[in-house]
């Protein structure tokens, strides 16, 4: 390998050096996940299923897994940047452990036209992010959210990662269902198979299947090289409970009200299509679940409390990417600009933002709710929310706040075609 990291080529170097810190000294090769080990112990395995096709294969037992995962972990450097890049949390009046954002995969097929690829990602909010990434193939990722919760929320997910060598792992660990005896024989399902498995799976909250699956999580996030208390350590417990709970039903929700009806289940966001029609959530291919868990075991997910018009975490941020040597491919920031437009933080908002390391492919992921401002121009029939794609340096010119000056103003000056042209 070269002195720039494969993937991104020349417009998204990261030198070699600075990538081997990020792998945290933990003995892992360049771009590789940690080879399993085979030692037999005898210790209490995963709650399983009857395998779906073929021989059963023995798993793994469950403290083997969970040394693996912790062995995986490159905690030094994760730890301190998730630390060094957050400012204090602040309040925000929903959970958000899932998307509303229905039309969240419609940017991919422009995004893959575009060019944007590589390079730093920052995103918001919960994992809807792993879409994107999964598309980008960024060196580094950064979810900056405003909530600590996020984070916590965060660690269960890579927590997840780090135990589920399979999609149908991960999504049996995180709704605490039974897991197939092979979990390799379901290695190319689709979404909408790995969907059915959890809804008829054995498991749900309060079964042997979920305990050993929060068990497990524990012990590992216990050692992702984060400070977390023991009230985080049962915050995260209680989020993982709210998918057990839930599973494919679950759905957005703030406090005090219910869901709205145009919120989708965690089931649609999974088996979702671009706007070409193609499957693109996370979950939808196995080469997408590989690279994100071993962005995952290499440390490079990384998220941050900060606030997108805060003093601290976004400047922080981009201190970081610069010293990569990389600029930012995708800025997803959902529709967390409608809370600070027309703030007094609006001037610090886009302060941050010319700090951020762009190039002329750089852009901003954005959702549009139509309750401020009406139906989108860039709206798809049978979608409330409207995905939208803007040139990151628009923001970055001195004096947008004079030609900008309204959110409807923001949501749709120089924004890029989604579908193909004719």
């Amino acid at each position: 390998m070269s002195e720039e990291f494969r993937g991104g080529g020349v417009r998204h170097a990261l030198p070699l050096r600075r990538f081997a810190l990020l792998l945290g000294m933990a003995g892992l090769p360049l771009g590789c996940a940690p080879e399993p080990q085979t030692e037999e112990e005898d210790r209490p395995e995963l709650v399983r299923a009857a395998p779906r096709q073929g021989p059963a294969a023995r798993p793994a037992p469950l403290a083997r897994r969970i040394e693996q995962a912790v062995a995986a972990t490159p905690d030094t450097l994760f730890g301190r940047l998730v630390a060094e890049l957050s400012e204090s949390g602040g309040f925000f009046d929903t959970d958000n452990l899932v998307s509303n954002e229905a039309s969240y995969l419609h940017v991919l097929g422009a995004l893959d036209r575009l060019g944007v690829e590589g390079g730093a990602y920052i995103g918001v909010g919960p994992d809807q992010n792993f879409a994107y990434i999964a598309a980008i193939r960024p060196e580094i990722a950064f979810i900056v959210d405003i909530r600590r919760d996020n984070v916590l929320q965060h660690l269960l997910f890579k927590a997840l990662f780090e135990l589920a060598e399979t999609r149908v792992e991960y999504l049996g660990l995180l709704h605490g269902r039974a897991l197939p005896e092979t979990p390799r024989d379901w290695w190319d399902a689709s979404p909408e198979e790995l969907v059915e498995y959890i809804r008829e799976a054995r498991g749900g909250i309060g079964t042997v299947e979920a305990r050993v699956a929060q068990d497990a999580v524990a012990e590992v996030v216990a050692e992702l090289g984060v400070e977390v208390t023991e009230d985080d350590l049962r915050t995260i417990r209680e989020f993982h409970s709210e998918f057990i709970r839930w599973g494919m039903r679950h759905r957005f929700s703030s406090f005090g009200s219910e869901p709205r009806s145009y919120y989708p289940t965690y089931a649609e966001l999974l088996t979702e299509t671009d706007l070409e029609g193609r499957p693109s959530s996370f979950v939808a291919d196995r080469d997408a679940y590989v690279f994100l868990r071993e962005m995952q075991a290499q440390g490079r997910v990384i998220p941050v409390v900060g606030d997108f018009a805060g003093d601290r975490a976004i400047r922080r941020v981009a201190e970081e990417i610069r010293n990569l040597g990389l600029v930012v491919s995708a800025f997803y920031t959902s529709n967390v600009e409608f809370y600070v437009w027309n703030g007094p933080s609006i001037g610090t908002y886009l302060s941050n933002l010319r700090r951020l390391p762009t190039d002329e492919r750089s852009v901003i992921i954005r959702s549009y709710f139509p309750g401020v401002g009406g139906r989108h121009p860039d709206a798809v029939d049978g979608y409330v929310v409207t995905q939208t794609l803007q040139p990151l340096r628009l923001l970055q010119e001195e004096g947008v706040e004079s030609r900008v000056r309204s959110y409807l103003d923001l949501v749709t000056t120089g924004t890029i075609r989604l579908r193909r042209s004719p």
